[in-house]
C-alpha cells in the first residue's frame, strides 16, 4: 500500500500510510482507538475506496471495488466480530457467500452440500482436530472454537494475505496460546498475516515487524528483533510520524 489516504467529511483517517507484508511474514498493526487500523485494512479488503495512493498485489496495481475483488486477489480477513450464521453449522458458515452448486439432473443447480462438508472438514481439522463435526451449528461453539471455523472460512480459499483483526480478543489465556501457535503455522505454510491487535505481547510472540498508527499516520516501523514493547508502546503513546526517510525505506521496498 503506498500513500493511502481516506477522509471521512471532515475527519481525515489516514494520511498517506504506506504499508508492505511479504509472504511468510507477520507484520503486527498497532495504535490507539482512532489510529486509523481498521479503516486501512478495510482498504485493503475493498471496504472503503481510498482517496489517494495505491494498491500492489505482486507488483501490480490493483482497484478493489468490493471485498469480493479482494478475495479474487488472494486477500482474505478475519472480523474482530467473526461474522458468523449462528443458525447455520460449520461448513455452511465456512462456504457462506461462496456456495458449491452442483446440477441436478443436468439442469437445475443445488448447494452441493456434501463437498462443502468435506472440504470445511478438511480445513478446520488441519487448525483443530478436536472440531470433527462440521454439522454443529456455530451458536453451540465456544470463542475458539468459532475463531477456528472464521480463519477455515478465509484458508478454504487459499490466500495470499490473511488480515486478522483483533483475533485474540475475548478469548482465555490458552485459546490466545493456541491461536498464536496456529498464527506460526499459517506463516510456515508461507501465508503473509497482518495482525491487528491490543495486545502487543502477542506480536512480539509471532511477528516480523510492527507498524505503529497514530492519527491516521505511521509513526514507527520496527521489525521485532530490533525493538522492545516498551519503544512500541512509547510510540503508541507519543507518536512521531515516520517522515520522509521512513516513507523512503517502504517505498523502496515495494519498488
Amino acid at each position: 500500500m503506498r500513500g493511502i489516504s481516506k477522509a471521512f467529511g471532515a475527519v481525515q483517517a489516514l494520511r498517506r500510510v504506506d504499508l508492505a507484508v511479504w509472504p511468510a511474514e507477520v507484520v503486527g498493526l498497532v495504535g490507539d482507538n482512532a489510529a486509523g487500523k481498521s479503516t486501512l485494512m478495510k482498504v485493503l479488503y475493498g471496504i472503503h475506496a481510498p482517496d489517494e495512493g495505491e494498491i500492489l498485489v505482486e507488483n501490480k496495481t490493483v482497484v478493489f471495488h468490493t471485498a469480493h475483488d479482494a478475495r479474487a486477489h488472494g486477500i482474505e480477513m478475519v472480523y474482530q466480530d467473526l461474522a458468523l450464521v449462528d443458525n447455520l453449522d460449520i461448513a455452511a458458515n465456512v462456504f457462506v457467500g461462496r456456495e458449491l452448486t452442483r446440477r441436478f439432473l443436468g439442469v437445475v443447480k443445488v448447494l452441493d452440500k456434501r463437498q462443502m462438508e468435506r472440504a470445511a472438514a478438511e480445513v478446520v481439522q488441519t487448525l483443530d482436530p478436536d472440531l470433527t463435526q462440521v454439522r454443529r451449528k456455530v451458536k453451540i461453539l465456544s470463542g475458539g472454537q468459532r475463531q477456528t471455523v472464521a480463519i477455515a472460512r478465509s484458508l478454504c480459499f487459499e490466500p495470499k494475505v490473511m488480515i486478522m483483526d483483533e483475533p485474540t480478543a475475548s478469548l482465555s489465556l490458552e485459546k490466545i496460546h493456541r491461536l498464536l501457535e496456529l498464527i506460526q503455522r499459517l506463516k510456515a505454510r508461507g501465508l503473509a498475516i497482518i495482525l491487528i491487535s491490543h495486545r502487543v505481547q502477542d506480536i512480539f510472540t509471532v511477528g516480523d515487524r510492527v507498524v505503529v498508527l497514530k492519527r491516521g499516520e505511521v509513526v514507527g516501523e520496527r521489525r521485532i528483533g530490533d525493538t522492545s514493547l516498551e519503544e512500541v508502546v512509547q510510540l503508541m503513546v507519543a507518536g512521531v510520524p515516520q517522515g520522509a526517510a521512513g516513507a523512503e525505506r517502504v517505498r523502496g521496498a515495494l519498488s
